[in-house]
């Protein structure tokens, strides 16, 4: 009888230690998921666009736009800078209200 007492108790100290370790996991997520939700947010409503998916990938993709206009700037390929830079300026201006 003494032996089954031992075991019941080593079973609920595993499965308090795997409760807080579960719970800890939950709170950690979403905190993580709060935080990334409002910088979304805050960085849709800083630039004036919506905060879904598809706006935030143009944004990105603008960027990338001029990103790549500066690195033909520094290339010297003065053209192509010229083209990239005023895509992604036109693709960042159509989304901004």
């Amino acid at each position: 009888m003494q032996a089954n007492n031992v075991f019941e108790w080593l079973g609920q100290v595993f499965g308090t230690v795997i409760r807080f370790i579960i719970d800890s996991l939950v709170w950690l997520f979403t905190l993580l998921s709060n935080a990334s939700s409002d910088f979304v947010n805050g960085f849709a409503r800083a630039l004036g666009v919506n905060s879904s998916l598809l706006s935030i990938a143009a944004v990105i993709l603008g960027l990338c736009l001029i990103y790549l206009g500066v690195r033909a700037f520094i290339r010297k390929k003065l053209i192509l800078g010229v083209i990239w830079i005023l895509l992604g300026l036109w693709l960042l201006s159509a989304l901004m209200h």
